[in-house]
């Protein structure tokens, strides 16, 4: 603001003292501490109050001090703020000018309203800053953390809204005065006004601030796209809102005379409304059907779709342009019935139809108005809910905002507004603080500025040695404020100090901080543990003649990912030095299964003694490794034979089978011979083998083939068929444990009417 004559004429603060300065303009305007003030009485004494000061003043906008007080008295008297609220409007700009502020608005008009003067000069001075920060030439949208962060300060800096009511109030005066001087408004502020203020006004559900603050920035920030829209609009403001009080009243009447109770709301789309829409579904305004809208409340759903059946009778529908998400809600819960109606001069008119219930529910709810709005114009495919402050906002929205707009609105007389600070914040478990760069800091109430710097970044934390608040240098354990701006004191190197840890100096209050502290410390103290675990290493290596040996190669070696890994392990004594004597010893080189078959027979070992407990035998070899080839898959009496195999031990095959024959001819030194054990046949083990039918195709047959097994007391544990023209082949895997006791089986199946020929495959 300008300065100047802050005083009224004929004031001298200088002369008369800063005591007799505040006696002085309490006489002069007629006032004394004890005085009443409440209602249209303190609203008529507070302008009396403000006029001599703000008068001749000026803002920096070129706008008068006093104009300004009296078109934000005219918003809140617009929105049904009680005149005490009224009042405070002309104290926030005359304390000014005031020495000392507080002191002479407690005296005139109570502890209570210096209170709120208080607390909004305050945010004033918060907000100034953070608009500061945002620019004035970048025109994209602000990062939405940092959008966030302003909105819960705006909301979290005073115990009552009452102080964002009054600036709501004040922001839209300002943007109306320079729509009405036609000066160009800074972009800075239009967009602060779109992206933090039009979103708070829309939150607290003051919609009709809400809209007009949208619309004016929109035309600061976007003036011909907001011109090209005013010019495709056929009515004109008024003319559309005369037009959809027609409709609302018609349609009341209507629904009236059906005899259902409804309530019939309705207003115009406003030309920031309209764009959204179309940026946000790609539509034209031709296709933006809600320019004029109409919402239907009733008790009950049947109730919503009589309402809709009597709309559908009062005017024509358009087709495509009805969805029931009554019976289809949306994914966020959102409820509704949706139509698109032409009047009698063909102009479309969207409806809505819900209940009081779901109405509660799109206004407060996960898919409150609000969030829809707020979604962007990429929003349109859902909403996410936006955690524990969007959800106490709604909850609050609907009790405080009445409590605050009914203030004192039944009461004869006053004294003040009560006490602000009676009741908790709604968001005392944060404050927020500003860097020097004017970026908005997050904090838990209490917090220092050791939690501030962490926040920042970990290093800075760990370096951090002093803070300046507001300039002036502060212990570190000082708990800060919101609206505070902090600069940090970092050395160049160095870490943190263990009195932070202790929670009785208070350094430290946020949990993530703590952590930091504690990792900090924990580091240091595996660093330790790992230099000591190396020197014990280090110390066995020497002793051993092994100190050319590769650190992370002895580590892989024991099953550690790298050599700190072990140095670990070994400095926390879990691991022993004797594990690590015992990799560094040579190991006995174990034979080869060719060499140890090799030497086998050339000792001229006899055949295998029957009655070792084996199922297959190899001639002095009792241990070695035997497998059964799965080529002919032989079975106890079977003739077989066994092939060396390279890593895997003994293949045993049957004597007749093509594949033993070929690899005898190409290796005959690898053919070794093999018999069954005396036990195989007693422990009853099941072998499985090969059978194969060939047989004319007919129906029945592969269920008569497999009854004749099943006679037979022999288990099918697989089957293949394969068929060319009349003729099949089957092939069954057959589990058995002997051979022999395959012959009458295979004998039965050969007398399956159809079957040609049945054998071991």
């Amino acid at each position: 603001m300008k300065t100047g004559s802050l005083q009224p004429e004929g004031f001298d603060p200088a002369r008369e003292g800063t005591a007799s300065g505040a006696s002085a303009i309490l006489e002069w305007a007629d006032l004394s501490p004890g005085a009443p003030g409440a209602g249209q009485d303190m609203l008529a004494k507070a302008r009396v109050f403000a006029e001599p000061l703000l008068a001749t003043q000026r803002f920096d906008t070129g706008e008068g001090a006093l104009s300004h007080a009296d078109g934000v008295v005219q918003i809140l008297r617009g929105i049904g703020a009680p005149p005490g609220l009224q009042a405070a409007a002309y104290l926030v700009y005359a304390s000014e000018y005031l020495t000392p502020p507080d002191e002479v608005i407690a005296r005139a008009f109570g502890e209570a309203e210096a209170q709120l003067v208080g607390a909004t000069r305050r945010l004033v001075q918060v907000q100034r800053s953070a608009r500061d920060a945002l620019g004035d030439e970048a025109d994209g949208p602000l990062p939405a953390e940092q959008i966030e962060r302003i909105r819960k300060m705006l909301l979290a800096f005073s115990r009552d809204l009452r102080v964002v009511l009054l600036r709501l109030a004040s922001r839209l005066q300002t943007l109306r005065y320079y729509a009405e001087s036609k000066q160009e408004c800074p972009r800075a502020l239009a967009r602060e006004s779109m992206q933090v203020f039009a979103p708070l006004a829309n939150r607290l559900g003051i919609w009709q601030i809400k809209w007009e603050l949208e619309d004016l920035s929109f035309r600061f920030l976007q003036p011909d796209t907001y011109r090209s829209i005013a010019r495709q609009l056929q009515d004109k403001r008024l003319e559309r809102e005369r037009l959809v009080e027609a409709a609302r009243q018609r349609l009341a009447a209507a629904l009236h005379e059906a005899g259902l109770s409804a309530q019939v709301q309705g207003r115009p789309k406003h030309l920031y409304s309209i764009w959204k829409k179309m940026q946000g579904k790609n539509l034209s305004i031709d296709q933006v059907f809600d320019q004029q809208a109409l919402r239907v409340i009733v008790d009950d759903v049947p109730s919503c779709y009589a309402a809709l059946s009597r709309v559908h009778e009062l005017w024509h529908p358009m087709a495509d342009e009805f969805s029931d998400y009554i019976a289809r809600p949306k994914p966020n819960g959102y409820q509704s019935l949706h139509t698109v109606v032409q009047d009698d001069a063909g102009r479309p008119i969207e409806i809505q139809v819900r209940t009081q219930d779901m109405h509660d529910h799109a206004e407060s709810g996960v898919a409150a108005h609000w969030a829809y709005k707020e979604a962007g114009t990429k929003g349109y495919a859902g909403v996410q809910a936006a955690g524990d402050f969007e959800s106490r906002v709604a909850e609050a929205r609907k009790t405080v905002l009445r409590q605050l707009l009914a203030w004192e609105r039944d009461l004869a007389s006053s004294d003040g507004l009560g006490a602000a600070g009676d009741s908790p914040g709604l968001f005392d478990d944060r404050i927020y603080i500003f860097t020097p760069e004017g970026a908005i800091i997050d904090l838990p109430t209490g917090a220092t500025p050791v939690d501030f710097a962490y926040v920042l970044h970990t290093n800075l934390g760990h370096r951090c040695r002093g803070a300046r608040v507001d300039g002036v240098m502060v212990p570190l354990n000082t708990p800060l404020s919101s609206g505070q701006t902090v600069e940090i004191v970092a050395a160049k190197e160095g870490g943190p100090s263990r009195d932070w840890l202790n929670a009785e100096l208070g350094y430290v209050r946020s949990p993530r901080a703590r952590a930091k502290v504690r990792s900090w410390f924990n580091a240091l103290a595996l660093q330790a543990t790992i230099a000591k675990g190396r020197e014990a290493v280090e110390k066995l290596l020497q002793r051993a003649g092994k100190t050319a040996l590769k650190l992370d190669d002895l580590a892989s070696q024991l099953g550690f990912r790298s050599a700190d890994d072990l140095f670990e392990v070994v400095g926390k004594d879990e691991f022993s030095l004797r594990n690590i004597e015992a990799v560094l010893k040579p190991a006995e080189p174990a034979l080869d299964v060719d060499q140890l078959v090799a030497q086998r027979i050339n000792r001229g070992d006899s055949a295998p003694a029957p009655g070792d407990g084996k199922g297959v035998l190899v001639v002095g070899m009792d241990s070695l490794l035997t497998q059964l080839a799965r080529c002919c898959k032989p079975a106890p009496g079977d003739a077989i034979g066994g092939y060396v195999t390279r890593g895997k031990g003994v293949a045993v095959h049957r004597s007749d089978c093509s594949n033993l024959r070929q690899m005898a001819g190409r290796h005959p030194e690898r053919v070794i011979p093999v018999a069954w054990g005396r036990q195989a046949s007693e422990k009853a083990q099941n072998y499985a083998v090969d059978v194969l039918v060939e047989a004319h195709d007919r129906p029945g047959l592969l269920r008569d083939v497999c009854d004749a097994f099943a006679q037979g007391k022999t288990h099918v544990s697989a089957m293949q068929s394969q068929c060319v023209r009349d003729r099949v082949t089957i092939t069954l895997t057959v589990q058995t444990t002997e051979t022999s006791r395959l012959a009458p089986v295979i004998a039965r199946a050969t007398q399956v009417p159809g079957v040609i020929k049945v054998r071991r495959k």
